[in-house]
């Protein structure tokens, strides 16, 4: 088998999926690329047993083959190669030679019918959605996944599908966030759990724009196809915690401050807080806000004072900072709205405008007071 193949074509397209390699696989296969050629259209697929990732590029082939060549010695190479066409030649041992303009390399490939099959897509639903959504949807959610293995339901993002819309759900309990798009409509109301890392190389795989992508899924997999780029997953088989019952329905007191002055001063004060908790307090009264966090054991402590609109009660309620800092990222507009009642009552984050089609409601769990 024989195929000539741009090197810097190849190089990027095994880096869309290299993400998919463990470091410490169980099986040596695990580590290798396996490689498809048919009609002249080369097939390059990764796994690590629960994600499999596929790309497509044309080559330059007159057989069809297959073959599997270890990723991390592949990738090395390619990196320190300059843009030129490379010939790969593979014996029927599976000795894998590749010819630069002035240079050869060995490496010995292996066996492909060890490589695992991919699962099939039987019995799937299909729907379609921008690219842009997705990744929106992605980057909105992924941060307040948790990553205690002892509540799997919890290490991924609960996808809701309804004929009116679907809803990206993800919380670690002590944050939730809830993001909505109207202008997806999927074939039933079902709903499953995708784990992180799949999650994760769609985000960088996908671009962010309006072509379209499917997405089917049957009971335990889930399948994303865009242009020549393709993932399966394996869904987590467990039950999503109930979370409507943990938004509040009626935060009274309504505190809209600058996202850009807010988090910055976020920033500051929390350098000053307790390692384990972030802890920061705020206190809000009239049209100011407080922010004060201290480390006791160390006898470290900020302050920091901003304006803001606030209507509602004077009001001490304290937060992890970290949490606030990473959920005002998700939020796209330069003024957020915050929505609270008691210093015991989970706050709930917002941005003060969103697109039509877009609904984003972050919910964050206070911390008890230090007195």
């Amino acid at each position: 088998m024989k195929f000539i193949v741009s090197s810097s074509s190849l190089l990027k397209h095994l880096q869309q999926i290299s993400g998919v390699i463990n470091s410490n696989t169980v099986l040596p296969i695990l580590e290798d690329f396996l490689f498809e050629i048919e009609d002249r259209k080369l097939s390059i697929v990764a796994t690590d047993l629960e994600t499999v990732m596929r790309v497509q590029m044309e080559v330059e082939s007159k057989v069809n083959g297959r073959v599997c060549i270890p990723s991390k010695i592949l990738i090395d190479s390619l990196k320190n190669i300059a843009d030129q066409p490379l010939t790969f030649n593979i014996d029927t041992n599976f000795a894998v030679e590749i010819t630069s303009d002035n240079g050869k390399y060995k490496v010995m490939g292996e066996n492909p019918d060890n490589f695992p099959k991919e699962p099939g897509s039987d019995d799937t639903t299909a729907f379609t959605m921008p690219s842009s959504a997705l990744v929106t949807a992605i980057n909105k959610t992924l941060f307040a996944v948790s990553n205690d293995d002892l509540r799997p339901a919890m290490t991924g993002v609960f996808f809701e599908l309804s004929k009116d819309y679907i809803q990206f759900v993800a919380t670690d309990a002590h944050r939730l966030v809830r993001y909505k798009r109207t202008d997806v409509a999927c074939p039933k109301n079902e709903s499953f759990i995708v784990p992180k890392k799949p999650l994760n190389l769609l985000k960088n795989a996908l671009p962010d724009n309006d072509d379209p992508l499917t997405i089917s899924y049957n009971s335990n997999h889930l399948f994303v196809s865009h242009g020549t780029t393709q993932l399966i997953c394996r869904l987590i088989d467990a039950r999503f915690p109930d979370y409507k019952v943990v938004i509040p329905t009626d935060n009274p007191y309504k505190l809209v401050v600058n996202k850009g002055d807010f988090q910055g001063a976020l920033r500051r004060v929390s350098v000053f807080s307790n390692k384990s908790t972030n802890q920061v307090a705020l206190n809000i009264s009239g049209s100011e806000l407080q922010m004060a966090a201290q480390d006791v054991d160390f006898s470290f402590e900020g302050n920091e004072r901003m304006n803001c609109t606030y209507d509602g009660e004077d009001l001490q309620i304290a937060f992890n900072a970290r949490f606030l800092i990473e959920m005002l990222n998700a939020a796209e507009t330069s003024d957020v709205k915050v929505e609270l009642a008691t210093s015991t009552k989970a706050g709930i984050l917002k941005p003060t405008e969103s697109e039509d089609n877009e609904d984003l409601l972050m919910l964050v769990m206070p911390l008890m007071l230090n007195n």
